[in-house]
């Protein structure tokens, strides 16, 4: 079954979704550079700290923290740098620690060498740039898992929506570049499986066909910046991941057939979203 990875620092949250089956806390303290590419656009920005990490290790008992850092940096006026920040967030407590928007093989080898085995290491590659470069990427030792990230990635190709990236054959290539070196892999977000512009059931199949170990559960999934009733975000909680894991039971018993013809309807989905 999929790593589902939800993102928060509120430790009454995390508990919530811990105890619904949510595999991994991700706590995002990416932001340099991120107004500038994502500026005026109705993503997730978040900022969140170190001390959001310890809050959020404390409020876990079997749930992993995965803690994505910022771009690998040098040291600011206001700001440690990648070496001062990746230790901070290990001693913190963080399980995983996930690289953003990286555009070469140096940088990737220096985050490495910074983890230095401590944590699991996990890339998230979202630039064409590390696309690129992915085929010597994944010979580089030390890496756990790649994601795939969809939103910068659909917005440095000039794309209108994400799932183009699904529809165009690119997420097919990628992972296959990353599947023969037996590195895990995933991609993207995922809202309720009736929620989002393509609904999530059709994508949860792509993660599938595609044999994905990870997946973001979305904003779209449950925003609890708009719902703050902590008993409704249980109930949400509970019943959408219950559905997510009664879906993947039931793909189990999908053909290959079933999942070319899901894969038509994503792409005529998206055609139909780009084109509207």
């Amino acid at each position: 079954m999929l790593n589902l990875m939800y993102i928060t620092k509120r430790p009454e949250i995390a508990r919530i979704a811990e105890d619904a089956g949510v595999d991994w806390i991700f706590v995002d303290m990416e932001f340099l550079g991120k107004d500038c590419r994502q500026g005026g656009l109705d993503t997730v920005q978040n900022h969140h700290t170190v001390d959001d990490v310890v809050n959020i290790k404390a409020a876990l008992s079997k749930a992993k923290v995965l803690v994505r850092v910022n771009p690998i940096h040098n040291q600011m006026i206001d700001y440690p740098s990648s070496e001062e920040e990746i230790e901070a967030v290990i001693k913190a407590g963080a399980d995983i620690v996930m690289l953003p928007y990286f555009k070469t093989v140096a940088e990737v080898e220096r985050f490495i060498s910074i983890v230095g085995g401590r944590a699991k290491v996990c890339l998230l590659m979202e630039t064409p740039e590390a696309a690129s470069l992915l085929e010597q990427i994944v010979k580089i030792p030390g890496i756990d898992m790649i994601h795939i990230g969809l939103n910068d990635m659909h917005l440095a190709l000039k794309m209108r929506f994400m799932f183009q990236l699904l529809a165009d054959g690119s997420v097919d290539k990628w992972t296959g570049i990353i599947r023969r070196t037996g590195i895990k892999y995933g991609f993207g977000g995922l809202a309720s499986l009736d929620g989002g512009a393509v609904p999530g059931r059709m994508i949860l199949k792509e993660h599938y066909r595609i044999g994905s170990k990870m997946v973001i559960v979305s904003r779209a999934f449950c925003n609890t910046e708009k719902i703050t009733d902590l008993n409704e975000v249980k109930e949400i909680f509970n019943n959408g991941i219950k559905a997510i894991r009664e879906q993947e039971s039931e793909m189990s018993a999908m053909s290959q057939e079933d999942f070319i013809n899901n894969h038509k309807a994503v792409c005529e989905a998206v055609d139909k979203i780009v084109k509207g």
